[in-house]
């Protein structure tokens, strides 16, 4: 059985459905086990969600993209974290992340190059989509990849979307995919 712990904060509902798309994707690798781990609307988690990342096999991370980085909540708990980084209990566990925001870019880069650092400096090992991007004059908007994240899932849902309109179909899709690889990879690592 591999743990994947799915740690994010969503501020408006679009980042936890988002959220919840990699949880499917877990669920597609054979022996994962997922667990969604929201941080709250003050930036904190519970003591049996921080145990909860300490037994993870993989953690995977999800935010928004606010004013071209991760929300405050997030930082929150990034911060929070300093106690595990001391004792290096993430240190070699799977990492991942990924991130939604109201446009196509939206500095998006940003806040994977946030997460990238905070995981390495955890000391724990970055797995990005594996996808390929839908860049072709053929691709359509729910194509797999659309946004074209190879660091981590990227999505984008319209500022003025609920969401249950957002973010897009093919963002979902992305989402799933590369809860798979996580895990799949995350596998690959116990053994």
């Amino acid at each position: 059985m591999t743990k994947v712990a799915i740690v994010y904060h969503s501020g408006y509902g679009h980042t936890k459905k988002q959220a919840e798309a990699v949880h499917a994707g877990v669920l597609r690798a054979d022996g994962a086990v997922p667990e969604l781990i929201a941080i709250d609307a003050e930036g904190n988690l519970s003591d049996a969600a921080w145990a909860s990342l300490e037994a993870a096999d993989a953690i995977i991370f999800g935010t928004p993209t606010y004013m071209g980085t991760v929300s405050w909540q997030f930082k929150k708990f990034a911060d929070t974290s300093s106690k595990q980084w001391f004792g290096q209990k993430w240190k070699d566990k799977v990492a991942a992340g990924f991130t939604n925001s109201a446009t196509m870019n939206g500095d998006k880069g940003t806040t994977m190059s946030y997460l990238i650092t905070f995981a390495m400096q955890h000391s724990m090992v970055w797995v990005g989509t594996g996808l390929m991007p839908a860049n072709s004059k053929a691709a359509q908007r729910n194509d797999v990849n659309f946004v074209g994240g190879f660091s981590g899932a990227l999505a984008q849902s319209p500022s003025d979307s609920s969401p249950e309109e957002g973010p897009a179909a093919g963002d979902l899709e992305t989402a799933k995919q590369f809860g798979k690889r996580v895990a799949e990879t995350a596998q690959k690592f116990k053994k």
